[in-house]
């Protein structure tokens, strides 16, 4: 009964692992030889913190998940210590793994997936080398707003050259505004003193 109640449980658990391997984006199967458990927290965090799913497998379980996603290829690799990481991201996982395998003299990696597809080890040292989904953005972003830019500026050039050429216009119709209001004032001026003087009123005849 026992036995049975095992064989369920390692049956769910393959079945688990398989739908983990065939939903991921990409997978790194490592060898965590050597670590320690400071380390070992360490490193969880960090790929906890980049959305990366990690843990020790059994290479039977893995052997059968991967068999059950038709991830074929992983037999060779599927030996000694094994670790999983399994992301959506293509290549946040390859990335914090193949620098910690660097810097260490016993991590190491063994092979990996994408899209479907089993990877060797160097495949997946040259995924670690591909810009992050966030560098993938900036980058289309740099060379979509080039062009607006562009466009900006040429646009706002035109703008100021119309403005300049609307105010020269003004400012020269200014002074000859003012001249034709002057003129008619200093016309004015003779024609008033041209005016002649009222005739003094005639004297009214004495009465007789």
């Amino acid at each position: 009964m026992a036995s049975e109640k095992v064989l369920q449980e390692k049956q769910a658990y393959v079945s688990e692992l398989a739908d983990q391997l065939s939903k991921a984006t990409t997978g790194v199967i490592v060898s965590y030889s050597g670590i320690n458990v400071e380390e070992d927290t360490a490193l969880r965090r960090k790929l906890r913190e980049a959305g990366v799913d990690y843990a020790v497998v059994k290479n039977t379980m893995l052997r059968r998940a991967a068999e059950a996603a038709n991830l074929n290829g992983l037999d060779d690799v599927l030996h000694g210590s094994t670790a999983l990481a399994t992301s959506d991201d293509y290549t946040a996982a390859a990335k914090i793994l193949c620098k910690y395998a660097e810097d260490s003299k016993t991590f190491e990696i063994k092979a990996g997936f994408m899209d479907g597809q089993v990877i060797d080890a160097a495949k997946v040292n040259e995924l670690a080398k591909l810009p992050s989904k966030e560098g993938l953005l900036s980058m289309l972003l740099s060379v979509l707003n080039g062009p607006i830019r562009g466009l900006a500026v040429a646009l706002n050039a035109v703008a100021e050259k119309g403005e300049s050429a609307d105010e020269a216009p003004a400012e020269e119709a200014a002074p000859a505004e003012e001249a034709a209001a002057e003129a008619p004032a200093e016309e004015a001026a003779p024609a008033e003193e041209a005016a002649p003087a009222e005739a003094p009123a005639e004297e009214a005849p004495a009465a007789e």
